[in-house]
């Protein structure tokens, strides 16, 4: 429906229905024009044009739209019944409150129809955010079970919780026999299952190996979406006692280059989290912004979070963010670009992840190299082969009709992005390369280092043990060079990094205490030539993969710490230890990683504050009837 109106030098104006009624309420014709001429351009609801680019608040604007239908106006304290349905209230825009009145809150697709049809009698009009914040908070018990729940329910083989299968436990039993045996077996057999497990080791530490000389083609560089094209994009970010970083994040997320009118950026806050709730609301977020509390609950994780807001999400594309992420303002659009070129299988992009505070430690330092050899050598030749791709917790930009078709993240899985990469590729997508970065902050200090990388390894054994338990039906489904990668990429991380001490130890004690067989005795002298093959292959996995990734990036100046990774990997063995024995003390535990603690910034990322996140820096004309 389009009004015509006349502006006051006589022109006419033709105007969508849902802006067109607030010149009845004192709008000034200039900004209602802006948002119809915003709306035309970028292809968007009038009425999301008006409000995502900030040009009126929400209140504001449902305030205005229940006096142009005579209703009341109720901003906050909804107290609804306890039947309280989510989230199909909030996608309804309609809920039924406790005195039995009908709160409406029409999202900007639906406003043009009510305002046609009138509001039913009893009819309360409130925001889209107040209705949603109150639902969650009526049904919160219902979003929590549905949140933690809900992949073990409809897929329990997808989901880490129900444990072991019996399957899994006997062969653990037999392998632990086996090994008992070989204390206990003569010399032969001990060295040939000696060789066995070098070869073993050598299959796994080829993919790293091979990865620097294998660099892949150039991706294609897909035609640009045109911007009325552009689909709405969902920007889910959980965020958990982060308020020294909230500026930041808020500034980053603005600096995005995609029509305001079409993103969707959720903060998923914990309940009890007052303090990252009240930065959040201390800034003038414009209706893009949502803040969604995640009710109580258990487990008390970034996945479950993640799983409370997908079902609110309305964007075709949904990107994850974590708290301290200054995203590469194009990427949103080369995200699209990307799946609408890409076939139907293509269901996720991964980023890349970059250490911006390199210089704070040496510590963070090799995490520099070993994110730049993770994200600059390795993912380019997964994606390029079609090969598993365990996902790293940010910067994954999914098909969000995939994500709802795989139940969103294992609530209960410590490393929910590794699992739900192996996820889509057993379910037969695929996941390709976002060559575009987000810088990141590392953990400087061993202490913090240490627990967020326990969490890494605890996660990866969980993973193992969820996608361990149909071997034969996972070797079908990803051929046997996809199992062997995702092998080596999950649990053979694991498996390296608690052998590692041991192999240093016994590699030293060969050269020092043990020389070679002086006679033609084969298999001692295989076990010998392939426990050397598997030392220097090793080394070379591990340090070339990193010197590749460095000089990608022009780092030249970093390339001289490759020489400490052997010492930071012992770390990495500790941590995998470590997370041995949490998996089987606090499985579920979520070490959680202090942000906006770092001292130097590549970039300067890091220490900028954060930038207005409102419409642009033109000011809001004033007019009769606001709110506030």
């Amino acid at each position: 429906m389009f009004v015509e109106v006349r502006s006051p030098q006589g022109a006419a104006v033709v105007l969508p229905g849902e802006l067109a009624f607030l010149l009845g309420q004192g709008v000034d014709l200039g900004l209602v024009r802006e948002a119809a001429l915003l709306a035309r351009r970028e292809g968007a609801e009038p009425v999301a044009a008006l409000l995502r680019a900030g040009l009126m608040s929400e209140t504001d604007y449902y305030a205005a739209l229940a006096r142009a239908l005579g209703r009341p106006f109720r901003g906050a304290g909804l107290v609804l019944h306890a039947d309280a349905r989510f989230p199909d209230d909030i996608r309804l825009g309609a809920a039924v409150g406790a005195a039995g009145e009908v709160f409406l809150a029409p999202p900007p697709g639906a406003v043009a129809a009510l305002l046609a049809a009138g509001a039913p009698h009893g009819a309360v009009l409130t925001t889209p955010a107040a209705l949603s914040s109150a639902v969650l908070a009526t049904a919160g018990p219902r979003a929590a079970a549905r949140a933690a729940e809900a992949l073990e329910v409809r897929a329990p083989d997808w989901a880490y919780r129900p444990g072991l299968h019996p399957g899994q436990i006997l062969v653990l039993l037999l392998g632990l026999a086996a090994a008992l045996l070989l204390l206990d077996a003569g010399p032969w057999l001990r060295l040939a299952a000696l060789a066995l497990l070098n070869f073993t080791f050598l299959a796994v530490i080829v993919f790293r190996l091979a990865a620097p000389l294998l660099k892949p083609a150039p991706l294609p560089d897909p035609a640009p979406v045109p911007e009325a094209e552009l689909p709405v994009y969902t920007v889910l970010v959980a965020l958990y006692r982060e308020t020294k970083v909230v500026p930041r994040l808020v500034g980053a997320l603005a600096r995005l280059d995609y029509p305001a009118s079409k993103l969707d950026l959720k903060f998923v806050i914990e309940a009890d989290d007052a303090a990252t709730a009240a930065a959040l609301a201390a800034l003038p977020l414009p209706a893009r912004f949502e803040v969604v509390t995640a009710p109580a609950g258990l487990p008390r994780t970034k996945p479950r979070a993640l799983n409370v807001a997908l079902p609110l999400a309305r964007g075709e594309h949904l990107v994850v963010y974590d708290a301290e992420d200054v995203p590469d303002p194009g990427q949103l659009k080369a995200a699209a670009a990307l799946f609408r070129a890409g076939s139907d299988r293509l269901a996720c992009l991964q980023g890349r992840l970059v250490i911006d505070n390199t210089n704070d430690s040496w510590l963070t330092r090799c995490f520099t190299l070993e994110y730049a050899a993770l994200f600059d050598v390795l993912l380019p030749l997964l994606t390029a082969a079609h090969l598993p791709v365990p996902l790293g917790g940010t910067t994954t930009h999914f098909r969000t009709r995939v994500l709802r078709e795989l139940h969103g993240w294992d609530a209960w899985n410590v490393t929910e992005d590794a699992d739900l990469g192996l996820r889509l590729s057993l379910a037969g997508y695929r996941v390709g390369d976002l060559p575009l970065s987000t810088l990141e902050e590392a953990p400087a200090r061993v202490r913090p280092w240490l627990r967020q990388r326990i969490r890494w390894m605890k996660g990866f054994v969980q993973t193992t043990i969820t996608h361990s338990r149909h071997p034969v039906r996972a070797f079908r489904r990803l051929g046997p060079l996809g199992l062997l990668c995702a092998v080596a990429m999950v649990p053979g991380t694991v498996v390296s990094a608690l052998a590692y001490p041991f192999g240093i130890a016994l590699a030293v004690w060969h050269l020092t205490a043990d020389p070679l067989p002086e006679g033609p005795d084969f298999v001692a002298n295989l076990v010998t030539a392939t426990g050397a093959t598997v030392f220097v292959a090793g080394l070379g996995a591990m340090g070339l993969p990193a010197l590749a990734g460095c000089l990608r990036r022009g780092w030249w100046s970093l390339a001289p710490w490759v020489l400490m990774l052997p010492f930071y990997y012992g770390l990495v063995s500790a941590a995998a230890w470590l997370g041995l024995l949490e998996l089987l003390v606090a499985p579920y535990r979520w070490n959680k990683t202090e942000h906006g603690l770092s001292a130097t910034s590549r970039t300067g990322a890091m220490r900028e504050q954060g930038v207005r996140a409102g419409a642009p820096p033109r000011r809001r004309r004033p007019w009769p009837g606001a709110s506030g």
